[in-house]
């Protein structure tokens, strides 16, 4: 990835390394099973963009009905959020880069689905709600790092709000795969909680 390499010289100050003043159970053990195994070329920054490169392809599949695929590549691309957060926490590599760009590389995986899927399957004003909720974090992230020069990571309550998003997208992929309509409705209640918590953790974070 030269491309990322040139932006880094271009921008040093957004890739200086910070130590993580904590780690969360699933850090430890996705560091002890999983991560540790991985080359130092792997960087938490590398699986965020490599998130958002992932996100056209897993949308195009759903668009074209490949559930199957798309389900399974959604999943794999989901994981990299959890795998970047948890790396970068354990190996001292947290930067105002990753603060910046994982939530948005969420948000873009969870809006390419919402689009697809919420929207078709679902009241209008639920997707409306979630795109919107979205957009108010890219806007209170970017005024929180534009005017005020902080950069935070998301908190726990976005996490908890990603990964319902995550389950009920994959529900809703799942119901579609094998005709199982009880799955939308429990899609509808975690997308319900999941706006819970984005409101949560937008008021008392700010992204």
């Amino acid at each position: 990835m030269e491309w990322i390499d040139n932006f880094k010289n271009h921008h040093d100050d957004l890739f200086v390394y910070q130590k993580s003043t904590e780690r969360h159970v699933h850090d430890v053990f996705l560091y002890r099973y999983l991560l540790r195994y991985l080359p130092p070329s792997v960087t938490p920054n590398r699986l965020t963009v490599l998130r958002i490169i992932m996100t056209p392809p897993v949308f195009l599949l759903v668009l074209f009905n490949h559930y199957a695929w798309g389900a399974t590549l959604f999943i794999l691309t989901a994981f990299t959020d959890a795998m970047d957060g948890s790396m970068a926490r354990m190996r001292g590599q947290i930067t105002d880069f990753g603060k910046l760009f994982d939530p948005l590389a969420d948000k873009l995986l969870i809006g390419s689905m919402v689009l697809l899927l919420v929207f078709r399957y679902f009241p209008d004003w639920l997707g409306l709600t979630i795109l919107v909720v979205e957009i108010l974090f890219i806007i209170a992230a970017y005024i929180s790092h534009q005017y005020f020069h902080i950069t935070r990571m998301a908190n726990v309550w976005g996490k908890i709000k990603m990964w319902l998003q995550v389950v009920a997208t994959f529900l809703v992929l799942l119901a579609l795969l094998l005709d199982f309509p009880l799955l939308f409705a429990v899609a509808f209640w975690l997308f319900g909680f999941a706006i819970g918590f984005a409101l949560i953790s937008l008021f008392t974070y700010g992204i």
